[in-house]
């Protein structure tokens, strides 16, 4: 509890002294309606608990009333504590088997099968590699059931799926959930010490969390993996979602420790969410901010304008609000396109850590909430330079002069970034293919997701359209403004 009463939730770890039954974790989504149940389980409400905690530590701090600290990547202000070194160092052991682990080659259409063999020798080392990283009274902590599984069982599960499918070849959003969750159950076995509220949060973010990242970059780059059940141009990243969250958050307003999360604002001299479409600006902000690293990964695996390959992306960054803004829209949409989707959380597995059981405050959504259909987003206009010339091209009928901007209940593509202009252009005389509607998110499910949904989208009129431009210069989609 903060000093003034402003609530900030923690997950909670084990009471070492009244004992523990850990358990093999299992399969328990195994059909769309699952998900229903899963959004309402005690496993949901950790996982949330445990994102919205670390999202906080990395907002920038107030020192004073003057003074403020923000979080860089890659510099001195956070110091890395044990357990954030051995968890350093055993990723450093995984990067040492990658290097390892050469490319098998031949002709293919899908990623190199010497991803295969190095995950093969991860799991086959990873006893070995957690022996020699994590401490003996976390790894082993004993169960209250004497023929029972410790809690290694339950941490290797989490570890191995974090590295991607063996089978698929590929790596997406719910291996990345895996690692998190991972770090989630080191942190409910009492495995990081209790420091001010988010010092330790801020190690585990930095020092771990986007040290994984880029180790999971270099195997996607190295092996050529696949995304995993990515929406492509429509999805906000074929792999990693939470930089997104984290790295939107350190541009963000500052806060002291009993400040509420702000919904609104940036911290000054920061960079415009327009700089994701301009290479030198990501180039100079990707070694600082996690956001932008995730973009620059993108800039290193496609080619063609950002606007394009990542429309999703280029629509967030004309959100006029500030990083706060975007933040809080990406958690939703994190909650919404992850947590309640059953292609990502179908292979997630429960023991007893992160359990199945439902929580007590939870409240059952509507049936097949993350299913349903739902409006979508209204895509940016698309810059000057990537145009065709001048000259008169016929509208479509149904294309409407203006059009209000959906509001978070519509949709989960961005609803909470504002379109600027009018609708696409495209560069040929082939109809635009119209995407598939998004769910219908309406109904999250309470708990940890309550105080941070992302507020109603603006009803300001768009701002304006970038020069030259014409309302009779393209054809329009049915859902451009």
């Amino acid at each position: 509890m903060a000093p003034d009463g402003f609530p900030v939730r923690v997950l909670s770890t084990i009471d070492p002294s009244v004992g523990h039954t850990f358990l093999q974790p299992r399969k328990r989504i195994h059909e769309t309606g699952d998900v229903s149940e899963f959004l309402c389980s005690r496993a949901y409400v950790d996982i949330m608990t445990f994102i919205l905690q670390l999202n906080r530590s990395m907002f920038p701090t107030k020192l004073s009333e003057d003074e403020v600290q923000s979080w860089p990547l890659k510099s001195e202000v956070v110091e890395f504590p044990a357990p954030v070194r051995r968890l350093q160092q055993l990723l450093l052991k995984l990067e040492g088997l990658l290097h390892a682990t050469p490319l098998v080659g031949g002709e293919r259409r899908f990623a190199d099968r010497g991803y295969q063999n190095w995950h093969d020798k991860v799991k086959e080392n990873v006893s070995t590699f957690f022996e020699e990283c994590l401490p003996s009274e976390i790894l082993h902590a004993p169960s209250s059931d004497p023929d029972g599984p410790t809690a290694e069982v339950e941490l290797m599960e989490y570890f191995l799926g974090s590295w991607g499918s063996r089978e698929r070849m590929d790596y997406g959003t719910g291996h990345e959930l895996s690692f998190l969750t991972f770090l989630a159950a080191i942190w409910k076995l009492n495995g990081f010490p209790k420091n001010s509220p988010g010092v330790e949060e801020r190690a585990i973010v930095i020092g771990v969390i986007e040290p994984y990242l880029e180790l999971v970059r270099a195997v996607i780059k190295k092996y050529k993996l696949e995304p995993a059940g990515s929406h492509g141009v429509w999805g906000l990243d074929d792999h990693s979602f939470i930089p997104y969250i984290f790295g939107s958050a350190q541009f963000s307003p500052a806060i002291s420790e009993s400040d509420p999360v702000p919904e609104m604002g940036s911290l000054p001299n920061t960079p415009d969410p327009e700089g994701v479409a301009k290479a030198d600006i990501v180039e100079k902000e990707r070694r600082v901010n996690m956001y932008f690293s995730a973009i620059g990964f993108i800039y290193d695996v496609k080619t063609g304008p950002f606007w394009e390959h990542s429309q999703m992306l280029y629509d967030i960054s004309g959100v006029r609000a500030g990083w706060a803004k975007i933040n809080k829209g990406m958690i939703k949409m994190y909650n919404a396109e992850v947590l309640s989707k059953f292609p990502v959380v179908q292979h997630f597995r429960f023991g007893s850590l992160f359990s199945w059981d439902r929580d007590p405050s939870a409240i059952p959504p509507p049936p097949r909430a993350h299913t349903s259909s739902g409006q979508e987003t209204q895509p940016r206009q698309a810059p000057p330079s990537t145009r065709q010339g001048p000259g008169p091209v016929t509208k479509a009928p149904w294309a409407t002069a203006s059009q209000s901007i959906p509001p978070p209940s519509s949709g989960t593509a961005a609803p909470w970034a504002t379109a600027r202009a009018g609708g696409a252009l495209f560069t040929s005389s082939t109809p635009p293919r119209i995407p598939p509607a998004l769910p219908d998110t309406s109904r999250l499910p309470p708990g940890p997701m309550a105080p941070t949904r992302a507020p109603r989208a603006s009803s300001q009129p768009a701002g304006p359209a970038p020069a030259g431009d014409s309302k009779d210069l393209a054809t329009k989609a049915p859902w451009a403004k």
